[in-house]
C-alpha cells in the first residue's frame, strides 16, 4: 500500500479547524453581513475563515503560496508551479441564511492539476479527502469506486427545490426520476463521488477554487467532472469558465456535455 501524501491529514486538520471557526461566528450577524459584488455575496465570514484557513497553510509550508478567491492580488499573479487554492466558504448563501450546505476547503494544485484535497463540511461534521492517485476518503473511510449511472438513471441534485433551468432540462431531456437537493458546488460533487448522488450539471460562472477541491475527490473514485462544453478545467490561465458537468459515470458526463453542446 502507498503511503498517504505527506500533506494530506495536515490539509485536513486546517479545514476542520476553520469549519469550527464557521460555526462558532455564525450565528454573528456581523460575520453574517456583507455586501453584493456582481452575481455574489460576500459575508464578512469569507474575509475571516480566508485569514484563518491562509494561516494555517502557512503555519503546514511557509513556502507554498495560497490563491484564494479573497484575496485579489493572489488572482493578479501568474500562477505558481505549486500552490494552494482555496475556498473559505463554499456555499455562502447557504451560511448566511441558516441553511447546511456549506463547505470549508483547500486543494494543493502542482502543474497545473489538483494533487491533494481536503473539503468539510460543518454542520454534518463531514470530511472528505483525496490524493492523486491514492482514492479518495470520507470520514477517513476509503470511497468505493463509483457505481455506473448510464444516463437518465440514478439522481440529479442541484440546489433548488427541484429541477429548474438546465437542470430541468437534463433530467426531463434524459428520463431522470430522482433528484436530490443540495447545497454548494462542492457539495453536489462530493455527495456524487460518495453515491448519495450521480450527476451535477451547471450553467453559471464556475471558478478554478469552486471545483479544485472536491473535483480531485470525484475523480479519485472514478467519476468525471468537465466544463460545460466537456473540457477539462486546466488550472492555468484564467479562473472563471462557463459552468460545469460532473458524472459519477464518465460516459454520462460526455453525453450529457454533447448533447448540451448540440
Amino acid at each position: 500500500m502507498s503511503r498517504a501524501h505527506p500533506l494530506r491529514d495536515a490539509v485536513a486538520e486546517a479545514v476542520i479547524e476553520v469549519g469550527g471557526l464557521l460555526r462558532e461566528w455564525r450565528p454573528s450577524a456581523d460575520a453574517r453581513s456583507g455586501v453584493w459584488e456582481g452575481g455574489q455575496f460576500k459575508a464578512r465570514a469569507d474575509a475571516m475563515a480566508h485569514r484563518a484557513l491562509s494561516e494555517r497553510l502557512a503555519a503546514i509550508d511557509g513556502h507554498i503560496p495560497v490563491i484564494s478567491e479573497e484575496d485579489l492580488g493572489s488572482l493578479a499573479r501568474e500562477r505558481p508551479t505549486r500552490y494552494w487554492l482555496i475556498d473559505p466558504i463554499d456555499g455562502t448563501a447557504s451560511y448566511v441564511h441558516g441553511f447546511p450546505g456549506y463547505v470549508t476547503q483547500a486543494a494543493l494544485v502542482i502543474g497545473g492539476r489538483p494533487e491533494v484535497s481536503a473539503v468539510f463540511a460543518p454542520e454534518s461534521g463531514t470530511l472528505y479527502t483525496a490524493v492523486r492517485g491514492q482514492g479518495a476518503r470520507r470520514n477517513g473511510m476509503a470511497l468505493p469506486v463509483c457505481e455506473a449511472a448510464p444516463p437518465g438513471r440514478g439522481v440529479l441534485t442541484d440546489n433548488t427545490p427541484e429541477p429548474d433551468g438546465i437542470a430541468r432540462r437534463v433530467y426531463e431531456h434524459f428520463g431522470y426520476g430522482e433528484y436530490l437537493e443540495s447545497g454548494s458546488i462542492s457539495l453536489k460533487l462530493c455527495l456524487i463521488a460518495e453515491g448519495s448522488a450521480h450527476l451535477f450539471v451547471k450553467d453559471v460562472p464556475v471558478r478554478d477554487w469552486d471545483v479544485a477541491a472536491p473535483g480531485l475527490v470525484l475523480e479519485e473514485v472514478g467519476g468525471r467532472l468537465t466544463r460545460l462544453d466537456g473540457t477539462g478545467f486546466g488550472y492555468r490561465d484564467g479562473y472563471e469558465h462557463t459552468g460545469l458537468v460532473g458524472a459519477a459515470d464518465p460516459g454520462t458526463g460526455r453525453a450529457v456535455a454533447r448533447w448540451l453542446a448540440g
